[in-house]
């Protein structure tokens, strides 16, 4: 045996010289697996120059000293990459998404909180979208909020100042215009705090409504976070 069995982490063996040189490579595995973060999961290019014990998740069609290791965690180490496989249960944080993620053996999933051993899962999620706000009255996102999923809330803030002849806007639904807020703000950095007081389950895809208030909408941009549950 050469390497421990869930890191992978190489072993000294007997009369070994340079000891060193295992050691300080187990000891960078472990810098880079324990409290695991992945500054990416998209990036297919190796970096150049990276900082020791930064670890990435490799994804498909990763070329170069990645290639050949899809799905691994690639840890930097002593100017190259050392490649671990995730193993199940394993969670990661990751940087350019700001989530966590779990492995259930085959992929990483977003906001797991509970399972069974056939495999059922509880989800709870933040769905975050920019949308621009279009010229006249009352229009519908582009994002869709998924089907199956239980609604508890909307946040959000504007910001790119909305313009118009309206006074201020309200958010929600075709059903309930007003669901998630109104008379809220036109100006950058105002918000949205759009708590239900009971979830809205919806079973198709449904996208939110924006509508203005006493008179049009002419520009403007909205960058809305949707909390939601899934199973």
């Amino acid at each position: 045996m050469t390497d421990t069995q869930n890191l992978k982490l190489p072993l000294l063996q007997p009369s070994q010289a340079q000891k060193h040189v295992t050691v300080n490579e187990a000891l960078a595995r472990l810098d880079g697996l324990t409290q695991l973060t992945l500054k990416s999961r998209m990036i297919a290019l190796p970096p150049m120059i990276e900082n020791g014990g930064v670890c990435y998740l490799v994804p498909a069609g990763a070329v170069n000293d990645w290639a050949g290791h899809s799905g691994d965690i690639a840890i930097s180490a002593n100017g190259g990459w050392v490649f671990v496989p995730p193993q199940i249960g394993w969670r990661a944080w990751v940087l350019d998404e700001n989530r966590a993620l779990t492995f259930d053996g085959i992929q990483w999933l977003s906001g797991m909180v509970a399972s069974s051993a056939s495999g059922a899962r509880a989800h709870f999620d933040v769905m975050e979208f920019d949308h621009s706000v279009v010229a006249g009255g009352a229009h519908d996102t582009l994002t869709l909020v998924p089907a199956n999923s239980m609604v508890f809330g909307v946040t959000g803030r504007v910001i790119e100042e909305i313009t118009g002849t309206l006074g201020d806007w309200q958010l929600g639904t075709s059903v309930s215009q007003n669901k998630f807020g109104s008379g809220l703000g036109t100006s950058t950095g105002s918000y949205v705090f759009g708590m239900l007081s009971a979830p809205d389950t919806n079973y198709g895809n449904l996208p939110l409504t924006v509508t203005p208030n006493g008179g049009d909408f002419a520009s403007g941009r909205l960058r809305l976070c949707v909390h939601l549950f899934s199973m």
